[in-house]
């Protein structure tokens, strides 16, 4: 899955990834990790999301990357924020009133971008990802965190037979496997399947939306 995918997506409009509004169980778990009002989060393959603009409004700074220009753009003018476009390094920077956003390569990303975040919050980048693609993208986050990071992760798992991706299905074994060494708590387990009548039309027969907080490992 290349990023002329994901271009090509976002020229025709395809987003159906992209929700309009702010996603509850970011509001429900979020306090969970326990971060200070002021810890800056990182969000990898943010797109446009609201979520961005709620993390924002608890106080947070916000750390975006995303492939696509015209979803930064669309953010900054649908929100109706003062943001203004910079070169930093390889990527163009859309930055002002607390956010920041990177466009470019999520895996040209390196710890100095990052200014020593620990928080991260992935509802719909690890779902993005074929499989052959999460290993790695998982390797490259924890070697850009260190240590001491905290992160709420959202996960769709279905019958991949059943449909294919985007969004992926990433069972909860995968999970465990990703982040072994880590602590791993699920948070909620639902089957949200009544919820999405598409895809139940399309022949699947569950869909469970999984909510983990996970920790870095202890040293």
């Amino acid at each position: 899955m290349e990023a002329d995918f994901w271009h090509a997506r976002w020229q025709r409009g395809e987003i159906g990834f992209h929700k309009q509004s702010t996603n509850p169980l970011l509001t429900r778990w979020w306090p969970s990790l326990g971060l200070a009002a002021d810890e800056p989060v990182w969000v990898p393959l943010c797109g446009k999301s609201l979520d961005m603009l709620w993390l924002r409004e608890q106080g947070h700074p916000v750390i975006g990357v995303e492939l696509a220009r015209s979803a930064l753009d669309a953010f900054a003018q649908e929100q109706g924020l003062d943001l203004h476009w910079s070169q930093r390094d390889d990527f163009a920077c859309l930055a002002g009133q607390g956010f920041e956003l990177l466009c470019g390569d999520f895996f040209a990303l390196c710890p100095e971008h990052l200014h020593g975040v620990r928080a991260v919050y992935d509802r719909a980048a690890l779902i993005a990802l074929p499989v052959d693609m999460r290993e790695r993208y998982v390797a490259h986050l924890r070697t850009l965190l260190g240590r001491d990071w905290r992160m709420l992760l959202v996960t769709l798992d279905y019958p991949q037979e059943q449909r294919p991706g985007p969004p992926f299905s990433v069972p909860d074994d995968e999970v465990r496997l990703l982040f072994t060494g880590c602590r791993i708590d699920v948070l909620e387990d639902t089957d949200v399947l009544a919820e999405h009548p598409v895809f139940r039309e399309q022949g699947m027969t569950s869909l469970h939306e999984r909510v983990y907080a996970i920790q870095a490992p202890t040293v």
